[in-house]
C-alpha cells in the first residue's frame, strides 16, 4: 500500500514536471506554424513530414553527399551516353583508383565512368563521381596526361566546389528555403551545373593545386598536367575541356611555378605506346 501511494505521488510530480513544459512546446510550435515571419515566409510543415528530403548544403555530411552523387549519376543516364566498352572503362577506373589513396578525400568510394562523346571534356559531380569523354581519352598522349585530368576533377570533389556552386545558385534563384534545398531540386540543379556551367577562376586554381598534389603523390610525372593543357591550347579551336575552364594560360603558369617549387622524381605514365595499347578500341 505504501509503495502504491509513493508511486502515485511520484507520478503526479513527474506529470507536472514534464506535461506542462510539453504543452508549452506544442503551443509555441503551433504559433510558429500559423504566424507568418517578417520578410520571407518559412513553412515548417514540409520539414515535419519530409525532413529527410531537405539538404543543408552549407553543412552536408559525406554520407549525404555520396547519396546525392548517386542520384545525380542516375539522372545523368538520361543526359549523357556512357561508353560500354568494358576494357576502356576498366582501364580508366584503374588509373583513377591509383589516384584515390593520394587524394584529399580518400575516404570516398570513387566511381570513374567514360562518356561516349567526341568532345574533349571531363567533369565531376559530388561524392566521388568522375566522368571523362572518349574524345579526351583520344586527345591524351599518355597515362600521365589522363591521370592529370582525373586528378583535377577529383580536386573539385576534394574542394566540394559543385556543392558550393549549387548552394550559391539555389540562393540566387530563390529555390532554397531557410532550412535548405529539396533533394530532388538539388539533384536537378547539380546535374545542370556539372554539365553546363563553368567553374569559377578560384575553383579552377584550387582544383589544379589539389590535382597536382594528388598526381605527384601517386608517382605520375608532373609534366603530364602541363603538357596536356599546352597541347590543347595549340589546337585550332578551343576544346570543350578548356573552354569551360577559364584562364588556362594563367593556370599553366601557376602549375609551372608549383612544380618548380616542389619538383618530383615521379616519371610514371609517360609511355605513349603503352597508353595507346590500353585505349586501342578508341583508335
Amino acid at each position: 500500500m505504501f509503495a502504491w501511494k509513493a508511486f502515485l505521488t511520484n507520478y503526479r510530480l513527474w506529470r507536472r514536471r514534464w506535461f506542462y513544459p510539453l504543452i508549452s512546446v506544442v503551443v509555441a510550435l503551433s504559433v510558429c506554424l500559423t504566424t507568418p515571419l517578417p520578410g520571407r515566409a518559412f513553412d515548417l510543415l514540409p520539414l515535419l513530414f519530409q525532413g529527410v528530403q531537405i539538404l543543408q548544403l552549407s553543412n552536408i555530411s559525406d554520407r549525404q553527399e555520396v547519396d546525392l552523387g548517386k542520384q545525380m549519376n542516375q539522372e545523368l543516364q538520361g543526359e549523357v551516353k556512357l561508353y560500354r566498352n568494358a576494357a576502356i572503362t576498366r582501364y580508366v577506373e584503374q588509373v583513377g583508383q591509383r589516384l584515390v589513396a593520394n587524394s584529399d578525400r580518400p575516404n570516398l568510394s570513387y566511381t570513374f565512368q567514360v562518356v561516349e562523346d567526341k568532345s574533349i571534356n571531363a567533369f565531376a559531380t559530388a561524392g566521388g563521381y568522375v566522368y571523362v569523354h572518349t574524345g579526351l581519352l583520344q586527345a591524351a598522349d599518355n597515362e600521365a596526361e589522363l591521370a592529370s585530368v582525373l586528378a583535377h576533377e577529383m580536386g573539385h570533389i576534394g574542394g566540394k566546389h559543385l556543392i558550393k556552386q549549387m548552394r550559391q545558385q539555389a540562393l540566387a534563384s530563390g529555390v532554397a528555403t531557410a532550412a535548405g534545398l529539396d533533394r530532388n531540386t538539388a539533384v536537378g540543379l547539380g546535374v545542370q551545373l556539372a554539365l553546363n556551367l563553368p567553374r569559377s577562376r578560384q575553383d579552377e586554381f584550387d582544383a589544379d593545386k589539389r590535382g597536382l598534389r594528388t598526381l605527384t603523390r601517386s608517382g605520375y610525372a608532373q609534366s603530364g598536367m602541363v603538357s596536356f593543357m599546352q597541347k590543347l591550347l595549340g589546337k585550332g579551336s578551343t576544346p570543350t575541356f578548356l573552354s569551360t575552364h577559364p584562364a588556362t594560360s594563367d593556370r599553366i603558369n601557376a602549375l609551372k611555378k608549383a612544380i618548380n617549387a616542389q619538383p618530383s622524381n615521379g616519371r610514371y605514365g609517360l609511355d605513349n605506346a603503352a597508353y595507346k595499347a590500353n585505349i586501342r578500341a578508341l583508335l
